[in-house]
This record gives C-alpha cells, sequence and structure tokens, in this order.
C-alpha cells in the first residue's frame, strides 16, 4: 500500500544533564491520503515529539532524532536539506499548534501572517495574497473577514486565533494537516465549533489530518483510525470502531474507562489508572506499562511485547494477554 505518511522505527532522544530522555521509541505507522488519524496517550507520552519529528522541528540541542525514516509524498524527510525542508513546512506539511497565542506573533497583523505563507510558498503578490488571506479567514468562519486582515490577534477571542491559525495552516491547501492538541486552551463550546470546522475542511479539502489529543471524546467523532501511545511506544493501533469495542491493552482501558459515557447506567463511577507513568530517563525494562497494570505478570517485567495482529483487521496491539483481555470482553 503506498502511503502518504509513512514513519519507520522512528527514535528520538533528548541527551539533557540529568541523561537520555527516550521520548519515541521505534514508533512505525502508514497514514493514507485523505485519513483522519487521532494519536492519544497522557502528557509526556511522546505525541507531540513525534508530529514535531516528521516535521524536523526537534531543537538540537538537546533533541534528536536518532534514527528511523521518515517518507512523505515518496521522499525520507530525513535526507532532505533544511531549505528542501522549508518548502515542505506550510506547503506539504501544516501544523497548527496548542496555544494560538503564543503562535502568532503579537506585533503584526493577522492577515499580514497569513499573506507571509501565499508569498512565500505559492508566489502571490500583495494584493493577491491580501485578498486570499480573507477569503481564508472567511472560510475558517471569522465574521467581517475583509475588516479582520488588520486586526492584531490581541483582537481576537481564543477561538478566533485558533481558527487563524487554522487559516494559515491551509492557506496553501497541505496534503496533510497535523493539529497539536488545538481545543486544549479553548472552552467546550468553543472546542466543538473548531472539531466541525477541521472536519469541514478536511473534507471539503481532502487533505490527511493527524489530530494529537488525550481526549478520546474528540477521537471518536473525528478520526478514522487511533495510535494510543505511552512512554514512547504506540501500545495500540486500529481503526476507532474495533478501540472502541475491541479494546486489547490495559492502557487503552484505563483512557475509555475515564471517559464519561451517555450510555451508562446513572451513578456509574469513572476509573482512574492507578500509578504515573515511568520516567523516561529510566525506563523500565520491560513493558512501560508494567508497574500500573492489573494485568501483569512476571514476563511482561522483563520483555516488551512486539505490537502483533489483535484479531480485527489492521488493529495491533503491543500486550503479552491480550487474548485473555479480548476473552473477558467478549463474555
Amino acid at each position: 500500500m503506498d502511503y502518504l505518511l509513512e514513519i519507520k522505527d522512528l527514535k528520538t532522544r533528548f541527551y539533557t544533564d540529568e541523561g537520555v530522555v527516550h521520548a519515541v521509541n521505534g514508533v512505525s505507522y502508514g497514514l493514507e491520503e485523505g485519513e483522519v488519524l487521532g494519536v492519544v496517550g497522557e502528557s509526556g507520552c511522546g505525541k507531540s515529539v513525534h508530529a514535531l519529528s516528521v516535521l524536523r522541528l526537534i531543537p538540537d540541542p538537546p533533541g534528536k532524532i536518532d534514527s528511523g525514516e521518515i517518507w512523505f509524498d515518496g521522499r525520507n524527510l530525513l535526507k532532505l536539506s533544511g531549505n528542501e525542508m522549508r518548502h515542505v513546512r506550510g506547503k506539504q506539511i501544516a501544523m497548527v499548534f496548542q496555544d494560538p497565542m503564543t503562535s502568532l506573533n503579537p506585533v503584526f497583523t493577522v492577515g499580514y501572517q497569513i499573506m507571509e505563507a501565499l508569498t512565500y510558498h505559492q508566489g502571490m503578490d500583495q494584493s493577491q495574497s491580501r485578498q486570499r488571506a480573507a477569503e481564508l479567514l472567511d472560510l475558517v468562519g471569522i465574521p467581517e473577514a475583509k475588516q479582520r486582515v488588520d486586526d492584531y490577534p490581541h483582537q481576537f477571542s481564543g477561538g478566533m486565533r485558533q481558527r487563524a491559525m487554522i487559516a494559515m495552516a491551509i492557506s496553501c491547501t497541505p496534503k496533510l494537516l497535523i493539529a497539536d492538541e488545538p481545543t486544549t486552551a479553548l472552552d467546550v463550546t468553543i472546542q466543538a465549533q473548531i472539531v466541525e470546522l477541521v472536519k469541514r475542511l478536511q473534507s471539503e479539502l481532502g487533505m490527511a489530518v493527524m489530530w494529537i489529543t488525550h481526549d478520546l471524546g474528540v477521537i471518536a467523532e473525528l478520526a478514522h483510525r487511533v495510535n494510543v501511545m505511552y512512554a514512547g511506544y504506540i501500545i495500540e493501533r486500529g481503526k476507532v470502531r474495533d478501540i472502541f469495542k475491541h479494546t486489547r491493552h490495559p492502557y487503552t482501558q484505563g483512557l475509555l474507562g475515564s471517559l464519561p459515557r451517555l450510555d451508562e447506567a446513572p451513578g456509574t463511577k469513572l476509573v482512574s489508572i492507578p500509578g504515573l507513568p515511568p520516567d523516561l530517563i529510566d525506563l523500565p525494562k520491560g513493558c512501560p506499562f508494567a508497574a500500573r497494570c492489573i494485568y501483569v505478570q512476571e514476563r511482561c517485567k522483563q520483555e516488551m511485547p512486539p505490537l502483533e495482529a489483535a484479531g480485527e483487521m489492521e488493529h495491533v496491539v503491543a500486550c503479552w494477554r491480550w487474548e485473555e483481555i479480548a476473552s473477558e470482553g467478549a463474555s
């Protein structure tokens, strides 16, 4: 199968005074054209670092992509020159970050910041780029877009700033949009509007989307497939339906158990995952989730389980006891 994005055994490290932080540990997967991929997990699990690795935005030092391959549209991004990568960022792969206030430059107008990308990547003159910037702001639902082109970021609300960031990201019609927890800093109503906006734009423009979040509720609504990450590893991957209905990893079970559901009986308690994630400087020998897992056995502490097929098509899991977990779920 030809993937738009294919990552092979990606390992990203941070070399600090305290030791080597093993942020991403052999991640491999493929993303098809037009697909929406959810990447979920707790803070510090490697979600954002792996996405920044794709764009080669890891600060060096202390960060370094130690090994692996990142193939995008037939080219290994890790082999491109700095200048070649600058033409990939924004034009072919765009990213929307978590906090739009720190992503937008406060001393330039919102319109200018959108126009900059259009001038650099599309070769538009000032008049063309200004008109296109107004069209993009209108497309993402900002009222009176022609007038708002000359406004500064502080004149926009949080939700409008995030819409402006999305307008900037899609300005050059990228093949892949990476959204790194883009709704975290927003209230619930605005979150829902941003999710609906991205769904609509993805459908209209046909771009692939990687949506990074800790919120499985958003993933259920938006994504086709899910990568569940823990301690820098992908520990379960599959179609959204399979991940929710046929969960195979205890950590994914824990994430789902902590999610409120409308179809549960009144008074049903939410389940929390005991303990804390492991120290990425001193990862355990075996499965990184072993210390928090109710299914743990001695083998889990000694050997890291490989990702293997877990019954359903395209569903893979890294757990020595997934078949027992599957049989319990079926009974």
